[in-house]
This record gives structure tokens, C-alpha cells and sequence, in this order.
């Protein structure tokens, strides 16, 4: 007939295809509702087997040993089939709904063939896992201190003698905490990566060296997962728990340790007590070391007398230049050595300026793009290639971070002073209040002394 299309399907086709679903292999549809009971019953003694042993395992570690490898592996495959576990049982009851005709049919084959099967071969997965969750020794002796080494430039300058110093002084009994702070870019961060990578190759009798990137951002949370991670201690039901179990379980392996923690760009107090951290005490010859931007923020973290990373000297700051422009380039033209050491002077000793001006130097080779280096770091260093993207970014962050407009408008104030102008500070104080800054209708002695305590935190949010 014209306009019909016609086809045909055999019975056989459709009972084998019908039957593949009921009666195939495993037969998941019909066994569904019984393997549904056999995989919880086997999931709560998986996680029981997981709980005994991790009870074991803490024991263990609260003596100073170490978990051992096969057991971290046990555990992070329990506590991923437990997540599957859980996402599969959601869907129970819809999936028992489908069912029809006493549990031998559905009203979905496909559906239920497909969620039995997968109920199935995750009952074997757990029978598997608990039949290997069987160890006679859960954890052993730690025979070698493991520290992370930390990159760094194959030459630092101008840092050898501020390392030394910095040694000496962490390696003081009396040393428990020890802060060192400085402006952006200064070289804090590489002169605690040497310090940790000393640490590496003279252990010097501690058992754990930690190093963890704080940051503006300071979660307590990120900080604990980070150590637990060096620790490995992140296995098993880590993820469940909340900050105040993290900080009990981080205590409770570490004030059996002699640790280093390294905590790197912190802008204001960590409390290291709602991290976990156990009290640092001269018997037990723990140690904390941070940087930071902040004079004050050392304060915070009851540090009399911290150590101020500095610019380095001249001299340094030739060399490092000199490295980062090369030879070839500095010997390209008799009058641009010269030049170049006026660009070198200009970046004020601050390594990061250095590295940076000097890479972008690095393949100048006329008079002409050296003039004009030295007017753009004279008149306006933003023009310069690589001042936007690296440099300014890291001292922006130290303006963004001064609190209320009044310090950032008498900051603002100062750009109006000639470069390496002296400014006396009765005198800058007295501009600031003429010109309405600081309010000085409450009494002049109120209103200079405020003056004082601006300046204050100017330098130490840039010095």
C-alpha cells in the first residue's frame, strides 16, 4: 500500500532480548532486592572492620610510628566505595518500585538490569575489600625524616648572610617560634625555602618538617588538610571531619613528633592551637617558622624579636643584575654597563625587581632602549615590560591590605615627595592635618600622635 512502511520482528527477538535482561548472567533483576540486603549487611561490616583498624592504626601513630602503606591504600578504597555505596542506596526505593510480579520482572528492564548489575559486582567489590582488610602490623618504625625540597634559583645572592643568621637563631634552644618579615618581593619566601631545604639535608633531630603556604585567605581548614597530607594522615574518614576533630587528630600524632612547621605568607595571626598545632615548649624542641609582610602581625604571634628580611646591598644587587642581563649583553656596547648599572640602581635592592628588569634587559643591546629603561623607571615604571604582570601586583597587595582610606590617602600623600626626598615627619604630620587627613579639631597632641601611629603602620607594611 502506498505510503505505509512495513517491517517486521520476530518473537524470538524479543523473548531473547527480554530474557537477556531476566535471566542472563548474574540474573541481577531477579536477585536485586536479596543482593540489596547482603550489600548493606557487607557495608556495615566493611566500615567495622574500618573503624576497628583505624582505632589501631591511631594507636599506633600516638607511639611515633607510621601507617603503612598497604593500609593508606585499604583505606582510601573503603571510603571511595563507601561514597559510591551511598549515591547507589539513594535510589533505592525507586528502584524497588520498578519491580513487578513478586520481584522476577520490572516495569523498566533496562533500568533495573543495569542498577542490579551494579548493586552485584559492588557486593563482590566489598566481600573482596573486607576479606584483604585483614593485617597483622599496621604500622612500623619511621627510620628517615622525609622533607620536601623546595625550588630555588641555582645562584641567590646577597642572602648568605641573613641564611646564617636566621640558622643560628631557629637552632637556639630557646627558639620556639620565629617570624621574619619584609616587603613584597624581598626574598622572604626563598631565604624559608633555604632554611627548609637545610633542614632536609641536617635534620638536625626532628622527626617532621612541614611546610604550608598560608596566604592572604587564611583558612584553618586548608591549613590542617595540608598538614594532615604531609602527615598522611588524610586517609580514611578525614573528609567527615570537621575543623575541631582535624585539630584533636593533628594534636594528637604531633605532640608525640619534634616537628618544624614552615608557614609562609601569613597576613595576620594563625592561631596554631585551632589548627592542631601542640604547644611549643623548650623540652620538646618544636619549632614554628612564618614570614609575613607585617611588623605588627609578628606581634600578634607573640614574636619580641623577629627578623627583617632586607633589600640587599649594592653590591648583591650589581651581581644579580649583571646574571640576569649576561655578559653578551652588558658587553654589547662600551657605554652600556654604565646604563645598565643605573637601571640596577633603580630597582632599590628588591631581588623581584631585580630578576624581573633584568630578564626584560636581558636581549637590549642599544643605547637607545637602555634610555628609555632608565626614563620609564624614572617617570613612570608601569610602562615597563614586566612591571605590570609581576612586580606591581606584589606591592599592590601591601596597599590593598592597609585598612581604611585615611591610611591609604596619607599614603597617596607621600607619592607627592621627590624620590630619596628625607621627609620630616612633624612636618609631614602637619600636611596631613592641614590638608584635612587626620582630623585636628580634638586637640593637635591627639591629632600628631595619631600622625605617629600612621606612620607606624606605613613602614611596616612597606618596609
Amino acid at each position: 500500500m502506498g505510503g505505509c512502511v512495513s517491517f517486521q520482528i520476530s518473537c524470538d527477538q524479543v523473548l531473547n532480548h527480554a530474557g537477556s535482561y531476566l535471566c542472563g548472567e548474574g540474573n541481577y533483576i531477579q536477585s536485586l532486592e536479596k543482593n540489596l540486603v547482603a550489600l548493606e549487611k557487607a557495608m556495615e561490616d566493611l566500615k567495622a572492620k574500618r573503624d576497628d583498624l583505624l582505632q589501631n592504626v591511631q594507636i599506633a601513630e600516638e607511639g611515633g610510628l607510621q601507617r603503612l602503606n598497604q593500609i593508606q591504600v585499604w583505606f582510601t578504597r573503603v571510603e571511595t566505595i563507601e561514597n559510591r555505596f551511598n549515591d547507589l542506596y539513594n535510589t533505592r526505593n525507586v528502584e524497588l518500585e520498578r519491580l513487578c510480579f513478586c520481584g522476577l520482572c520490572s516495569q523498566n528492564l533496562k533500568l533495573s538490569f543495569w542498577y542490579g548489575r551494579r548493586v552485584f559486582y559492588m557486593l563482590k567489590e566489598a566481600e573482596d575489600l573486607k576479606s584483604n582488610g585483614v593485617f597483622e602490623v599496621v604500622a612500623h618504625q619511621t627510620t628517615q625524616l622525609v622533607v620536601e625540597e623546595r625550588p630555588l634559583q641555582a645562584t641567590i645572592f646577597g642572602q648568605e648572610t641573613m641564611l646564617e643568621r636566621a640558622w643560628k637563631h631557629l637552632m637556639d634552644d630557646g627558639t620556639e617560634i620565629m617570624g621574619m618579615y619584609g616587603m613584597g618581593g624581598v626574598g622572604k619566601t626563598t631565604l624559608i625555602a633555604q632554611i627548609n631545604n637545610k633542614l632536609r639535608s641536617t635534620s638536625c633531630g626532628f622527626d617532621v618538617v612541614i611546610w604550608v603556604v598560608v596566604s592572604k585567605n587564611l583558612q584553618v581548614e586548608r591549613i590542617q588538610d595540608e598538614i594532615a597530607e604531609k602527615l598522611r594522615l588524610n586517609g580514611g574518614e578525614w573528609s567527615q571531619k570537621d575543623e575541631s576533630q582535624k585539630a584533636i587528630y593533628i594534636h594528637t600524632f604531633m605532640r608525640k613528633k619534634r616537628f618544624v612547621l614552615l608557614l609562609d605568607d601569613i597576613w595576620r595571626k594563625v592561631d596554631l592551637k585551632k589548627i592542631g598545632v601542640p604547644f611549643l615548649t623548650r623540652e620538646n624542641k618544636c619549632k614554628v617558622i612564618f614570614t609575613t609582610r607585617s611588623r605588627e602581625v609578628c606581634g600578634h604571634m607573640e614574636v619580641d624579636d623577629p627578623m627583617e628580611v632586607q633589600c640587599i646591598t649594592e653590591k648583591d644587587a650589581w651581581d644579580l643584575f649583571q646574571k640576569k642581563v649576561g655578559q653578551r649583553t652588558l658587553k654589547s656596547h662600551a657605554e652600556i654597563l654604565g646604563k645598565a648599572r643605573k637601571v640596577a640602581r633603580k630597582c632599590r635592592g628588591l631581588p623581584l625587581a631585580l630578576n624581573v628588569i633584568g630578564e626584560a634587559m636581558a636581549c637590549k643591546k642599544t643605547l637607545q632602549e637602555w634610555d628609555h629603561a632608565i626614563d620609564a623607571l624614572t617617570s613612570y615604571a608601569v610602562e615597563f615590560a614586566g612591571m605590570e604582570d609581576e612586580i606591581l601586583p606584589v606591592l599592590k597587595y601591601s596597599y590593598d591590605n592597609l585598612k581604611g582610606e585615611q591610611i591609604k590617602s596619607c599614603f597617596r600623600y607621600c607619592t607627592l615627595y621627590p624620590e630619596d626626598y628625607q621627609i620630616d615627619k612633624d612636618k609631614l604630620i602637619d600636611y596631613w592635618i592641614c590638608e584635612g587627613i587626620i582630623d585636628g579639631n580634638r586637640g593637635r597632641e591627639r591629632a600628631v600622635n595619631h600622625g605617629y601611629m600612621i606612620i607606624r603602620k606605613l613602614v611596616n607594611a612597606f618596609c
